[in-house]
């Protein structure tokens, strides 16, 4: 940590483009395909690559907004902090809000399926000392610091690719001479109305959550004006194609989806017809560290968001604290860890509803601002600046809302109730909406 006289502590700014990337990829979770491939396919009638494709695409345009507004708000604080320069306090607290409520529960929802996968591996230890120890450990290396987590959760994306590369030769293997399906077929051929297809690729936006992750560390990044916007473009590119080519190997490996023992589940029908036993005992391995690195960075991220938060006064000013000897947000991660506990009580099912519905609010958020930001309030509009800060966030915003539409009914029961709850605080604090919430100093935002 360096210590600004005027500001206090700062973050260390210790990251740069490979580690970066590493750690957007590793909080997608490469292996997270296999979460959803069975829900995906059934609801898209085997067209879960097209889904894929469709929300790498929507997630592309974001990404590019997301660049944009690293650029011009190089904080941490992600869409918080990008809503709060070009909308102002009120309406970057509510992007702050929804976006909590993907972040907070993301651990949550990794301690889950930790506990889960273990318990199924070893059955004599109960599934709940699996979720508090995941926390215990997670908790400490996030407190240690950026340099650990990036290093740990790297050696975790290794051993994830490591058993990609396995499960490849072994896909490809097994078809045993018999011609692939053609990935056109499984593109464009025939089956559901793009409504179908709509729903699961609203399904899939959990997956991209890491090119917002990389957003968080801007204030940990060496040179994060320049680092920020690449690192956010390509891990979307890289794990949406990477996304795209696991599942296309899943299709060849099971292609007659309608016959899956449990969609749930049916990645181990997957795996047990391309490599049998000692594929599906190397996928629980390989699942369960991809999930150690992407709570890992989820927690980390989630922590720097409430650092930013707390620092700008919009939440109390302890979650601004930063430790004295590893000069991170403990605090925060600790609070982030104990909100983990709720991978005791809650489902699969619902905390994805949540999670998708704060997401795609907050995607929109980003793809405004960069409009509000940049051609009205600072008047760029020659025909580039149209092109990449009008045209092209207008894009991904209209794409992200007919995602939001495609979304099931569970999420705006629980969704709309969480935003309404963000609107009283925000009138609370603001002792109803008569009080300037805190704003950023304009000089903080050169790194």
């Amino acid at each position: 940590m360096k210590t600004d006289a005027t500001a206090g502590p700062v973050l260390n700014r210790v990251l740069g483009l490979p580690a970066a990337v590493r750690f957007g990829l590793s909080y997608m979770i490469p292996l997270t395909v296999f979460t959803t491939v069975g829900i995906v396919n059934t609801v898209t009638e085997g067209h879960i690559i097209s889904a894929y494709g469709i929300t790498l695409i929507a997630m592309l345009f974001t990404a590019l907004s997301y660049a944009f507004m690293s650029r011009a708000v190089p904080r941490a604080g992600s869409a918080y902090a990008y809503a709060k320069q070009s909308f102002g306090g009120n309406i970057g607290f509510l992007s702050g809000w929804t976006l909590l409520l993907d972040y907070l529960l993301m651990p949550t929802i990794t301690y889950l399926v930790i506990g889960l996968y273990m318990n199924a591996a070893f059955p004599g230890v109960p599934f709940w000392v699996w979720v508090l120890g995941s926390i215990a450990v997670v908790t400490v290396l996030t407190i240690l610091g950026i340099t650990v987590v990036s290093g740990v959760s790297s050696a975790l994306l290794l051993l994830q690719v490591v058993f990609l590369a396995v499960f490849a030769f072994l896909t490809v293997r097994s078809i045993n001479g018999t011609p692939l399906p053609p990935l056109t077929d499984a593109l464009f051929g025939t089956g559901p109305g793009i409504s179908h297809v709509f729903a699961g690729a609203a399904i899939l936006c959990l997956s991209f959550l890491g090119f917002d992750a990389v957003s968080t560390l801007a204030e940990e990044t060496v040179d994060a004006k320049m680092v920020i916007p690449k690192a956010i473009v390509l891990v979307t590119l890289i794990g949406g194609l990477l996304f795209m080519v696991i599942a296309y190997l899943c299709v060849i490996a099971f292609p007659d989806w309608q016959n899956y023992t449990d969609a749930d589940a049916a990645s181990l029908d997957i795996m047990a017809r391309a490599g049998g036993s000692f594929l599906t005992n190397f996928f629980t391995a390989a699942y369960v560290a991809g999930c150690f690195g992407a709570v890992l960075a989820s927690q980390t991220s989630v922590a720097r968001i409430l650092y930013a938060m707390g620092r700008d006064g919009t939440l109390p000013r302890h979650f601004a604290s930063l430790h004295p000897r590893f000069h991170t947000p403990w605090l925060s991660a600790i609070l982030v860890g104990t909100i983990g506990l709720l991978a005791l009580v809650l489902s699969l099912s619902l905390v994805s509803s949540l999670i998708s519905f704060g997401s795609l609010v907050a995607f929109t958020a980003v793809n405004a601002s960069v409009i509000k930001h940049y051609v009205i309030d600072q008047r760029r509009r020659d025909p580039r600046s149209l092109l990449l800060y009008f045209a092209l966030p207008l894009v991904g915003l209209t794409l992200c809302l007919w995602l939001w539409t495609s979304l099931s009914a569970d999420a705006f029961k629980i969704g709309i109730p969480w935003l309404l709850a963000g609107i009283a605080v925000l009138a609370f604090s603001t002792r109803g909406f008569r009080r300037t919430p805190p704003s950023l100093d304009q000089a903080e935002l050169v790194p």
